[in-house]
């Protein structure tokens, strides 16, 4: 196996809305000023004879044609003007034409494509950023105004605390709305905090000591009542079951604390016993961006989970489902389009279980009709979409389940005791093969049906042959990688830094391309790129959207008030896992 080194290269520095479900987009694209110098070369192989007509806009020649349609959105390209005439359908199949339009969108210095210019789907490229820039760049002056606004109403809370207007003496760490009670906690250190969310009823202590009553929260005080029955006989066993667990979570260089199962142990019993929870209130703070564009809505799910939401995954091909996994280890199914806000479909579970795992939910993926979930409690469970989400199997992985990718064939499992496992999801013994390709907890994957690649906790990235059955590199890197997104020929990928990384696949060659800064300041939790996109979460509390360039241009930024645990993105959908109760979905407006 073939070893390469590699440090910071300084050299170079969810959703783009699918065509077919934004119709807003067929009728206004980004602002397309800025036209073509005369004389830019064309495709000459696909350019029309000469027009027998003598007049109209074919008997134009076809430098000016192609300078005409480069004004109009690149959606109007692809789809109507083939349906007008075949002459003007071959602007479409000009490449050289859309390679001046995203470098018009981008900016004549940024680099594009990242990875490898053959092959790449140039028409797609160009739609997808359009969409993109329009959706999120006006979110972006929205999010900026709302921020400025709410730092002004913090100021003012706190003014009137500190004079006393509220008749009592103002708590140290509450001036900001409650924000430093979460400053730098990240994936691995999120408390439990319930009541933080309006949506969820929390009974607490009145005046005279005395419990008042919930209203409508009867469902939610039963099912606390019996997890925390259920975490008093398993508390002991499971913290020292998962202690080893949380370690490959706890170090990075500082940036965020050590994880604290024990204490979101302790929160869970005292919601279950009565006691009361000692939870600190923050101020209501605005949600990111409570206005939104024409183009794009936001909706929050309703909570009901009870801890934080640790992986989402969009589902089905049209972002119509989203399957949210949680650290009171529970896997949920929520339909996107029965109503406005989301609707529960199923909480997924065995018959006769209390939940869905025994330990944290902590990766989801799909393939077809199965949706697979992993835990710390050291299985893989497989669930029937088409089937109401009967569950179809467990697969005990001997360590907990840091990230799974579904191929049509095998389901690939990384897991904290070093190893990649293949299985078959069809078989009554589904284990395939067992791989030990690195030196430590494995946190990323990414497949086709050729190849798999791999991140460690070790700095390593790997290749492996599947149908050679044997490691092609290694690749050593001065961080180490948490999330990853493998589409075409690119790889992009976020480490424990901050930082994103590049890298070309082709023929099963893995080549590093290039690292870029986009001002994330801590672990990169999430990340998905396509060839006009790219999305990245932080523990940092922040969300990116971004063009893929290099170095990427971010449109827009999302603040929020934890480390967002993840997120998905699917036909023009965006999935948060905002590090609480609640996920997020943004999408194009209807």
């Amino acid at each position: 196996m073939m070893s390469e080194e590699t440090g910071t290269n300084g050299d170079q520095g969810g959703p783009s809305p699918d065509p077919g479900t934004s119709p807003s987009m067929e009728a206004s694209g980004p602002d397309l000023h800025g036209l073509l110098p005369a004389g830019l070369p064309s495709s000459a192989d696909i350019s029309p004879s000469p027009s027998a007509e003598t007049s109209g806009l074919l008997s134009l020649p076809w430098e000016l044609v192609t300078h005409i349609a480069s004004h109009l959105p690149a959606q109007c390209v692809i789809t109507v003007l083939p349906m007008v005439c075949h002459a003007l359908g071959n602007v479409g199949k000009d490449n050289t034409a859309w390679q001046l339009r995203a470098h018009r969108l981008m900016g004549s210095r940024a680099g594009f494509p990242v990875g490898p210019r053959e092959d790449f789907d140039w028409p797609s490229a160009c739609l997808e950023m359009e969409q993109l820039i329009t959706c999120w760049t006006g979110q972006a002056q929205l999010v900026a105004r709302r921020t400025k606004e709410d730092e002004e109403a913090r100021e003012q809370v706190g003014l009137r605390q500190r004079a006393g207007q509220d008749g009592e003496p103002v708590a140290g760490g509450q001036e900001d709305g409650g924000e430093d009670a979460v400053e730098g906690v990240g994936v691995e250190a999120q408390e439990v905090v319930y009541g933080a969310d309006e949506g969820m009823e929390v009974a607490m202590e009145g005046e005279d000591d005395e419990m008042p009553p919930i209203v409508g929260g009867d469902r939610l005080a039963r099912l606390r009542e019996e997890l925390g029955e259920r975490l008093e006989d398993d508390a002991a066993a499971l913290m020292e079951e998962e202690r080893d667990h949380m370690m490959v979570f706890g170090a990075n260089e500082g940036q965020v604390g050590a994880l604290n199962r024990q204490e979101d142990l302790a929160n869970l019993m005292n919601l279950g016993n009565g006691r009361r929870v000692e939870t600190e209130q923050p101020q209501p703070l605005r949600s990111p961006s409570p206005e939104v564009p024409a183009a794009l809505e936001c909706i929050t799910l309703p909570s009901d989970h009870i801890a934080p939401v640790n992986s989402v995954l969009l589902v089905g091909g049209e972002g119509a489902v989203c399957a949210t996994g949680s650290r009171d280890w529970n896997v949920k199914l929520w339909d996107l389009q029965a109503s406005s806000g989301g609707t529960l479909l199923h909480t997924l579970g065995g018959r006769g279980n209390f939940s869905t795992h025994r330990g944290w939910v902590w990766c989801l993926a799909s393939q077809g009709p199965l949706l697979a979930s992993g835990g710390f409690d050291s299985t893989v469970r497989l669930w029937d979409l088409q089937a109401g989400g009967a569950e179809r199997g467990m697969i005990k992985s001997g360590a907990a389940v840091h990230c799974l990718c579904f191929q049509t064939d095998v389901l690939l499992a990384g897991t904290f005791d070093k190893r990649i496992s293949m299985y078959d999801t069809r078989a009554a013994e589904p284990l395939v093969k067992s791989l030990r390709l690195h030196g430590n907890a494995v946190m990323c994957l990414a497949a086709d049906d050729k190849y798999i690649i791999s991140g460690s906790k070790d700095c390593t990235v790997v290749v492996y042959d599947r149908r050679a059955g044997k490691g092609l590199k290694k690749i050593r890197l001065s961080s180490y990688l948490l999330s990853m997104s493998y589409s075409g020929c690119e790889v992009w990928a976020g480490d424990n830094s901050g930082m994103l990384h590049s890298f070309s696949m082709q023929a099963g060659t893995l080549k590093p391309l290039s690292q870029f800064d986009v001002g994330h300041t801590a672990l990169v939790t999430g990340i998905h790129r396509s060839p006009g996109s790219l999305y990245t979460c932080s523990s940092d509390r922040t969300l990116k959207v971004h063009i893929p360039c290099a170095p990427p241009r971010t449109l827009c930024t999302l603040r929020h008030q934890a480390g967002v645990n993840g997120l998905s993105v699917e036909a023009g959908v965006l999935a948060v896992a905002p590090g609480d109760v609640n996920v997020n979905i943004w999408r194009p407006r209807k």
